[in-house]
């Protein structure tokens, strides 16, 4: 991943409105041995334009900020309009001065049952529930425009991620698993309940210094950028402290992993025994990836 140092400057600038969103759906059925059937293929091309077509927030979006994002849906099973999948949702977004995108959000959930009748309307309220399968489309987009605004602005996800908090309160009414506490310790109301808890405020603080103090500035000042990132990683030893092993931090780790190698693997040298001693205790599951990092 050398291009995270050795990047080509761009400047885009596009006075169009759009969207927010550029998202790829996937509906992949081979599971379920008849991958063939037409419902599928209606079912990915109408996400598709639900999601991209739709306006989620009031602000204008011009072309050239909205925000690229994929969600994968996993069927393993279904009958006639009853469906049993998983749903890998992730989003990037890009690096000031680069031509770079960074993960932001990458989440797999699991406790995805859902109805589904071909052609059927995809609407959705921002205050009442209309199926399983918008309260779950939804909440994620809504994770994705939080993250995404926190990546800019110190807490600048609040409207989004109070939305995504507001679909797992009405969407407990239906039985669906995966919006109540008692669904598991990595559920979506487990996620947006952390997200939004004082208890892990480190963890906005960090989306917010990882991006803009760090990535945004590694085009202009490099050492000082990877600087700034491993400073911002080195907060979450306080979050650790209060919540050992907390889900939250699983969910920034399946995302920066990769990236976190390879910055300090490679660029201007800077003393990262520090971080690598918060890695190590924050972050263990990673620890093959924390040992290539050597500078």
């Amino acid at each position: 991943m050398r291009n995270i140092f050795f990047v080509l400057f761009f400047n885009a600038s596009m006075s169009l409105t759009a969207q927010e969103l550029n998202c790829k759906v996937v509906v992949n059925a081979e599971q379920t041995g008849d991958e063939n059937v037409k419902v599928f293929t209606t079912l990915e091309k109408q996400l598709t334009e639900f999601i991209n077509n739709k306006r989620w927030t009031t602000r204008g979006f011009k072309l050239n900020e909205r925000i690229n994002c994929s969600m994968v849906i996993i069927v393993s099973d279904y009958d006639n309009d009853s469906f049993t999948a998983t749903i890998q949702v992730q989003s990037t977004r890009p690096v000031y001065g680069s031509s770079y995108t960074t993960p932001v959000y990458n989440f797999n959930d699991k406790n995805f049952t859902f109805k589904y009748a071909e052609f059927q309307n995809l609407n959705f309220s921002e205050t009442q529930y209309e199926s399983n399968l918008i309260s779950v489309i939804a909440f994620h987009v809504y994770m994705i425009l939080g993250l995404d605004a926190d990546s800019f602005e110190l807490n600048g996800g609040d409207e989004y991620l109070n939305q995504a908090q507001n679909i797992v309160n009405y969407s407990q009414q239906e039985g669906y698993k995966g919006w109540k506490l008692s669904d598991g310790s990595q559920s979506r109301y487990v996620l947006i309940d952390n997200m939004v808890s004082p208890t892990y405020k480190e963890y906005r603080e960090v989306m917010y210094k990882y991006h803009r103090d760090g990535l945004d500035k590694m085009s202009t000042d490099l050492k000082a950028g990877k600087q700034a990132i491993a400073s911002s990683i080195i907060s979450f030893q306080a979050m650790n402290n209060r919540r050992p092993n907390s889900f939250l931090l699983r969910v920034f780790f399946d995302a920066k992993s990769d990236e976190i190698e390879s910055i300090f693997s490679d660029g201007p040298s800077v003393n990262v025994s520090d971080l690598l001693d918060v890695l190590s205790k924050v972050a263990p599951t990673y620890s093959s990836k924390w040992r290539n990092i050597k500078f």
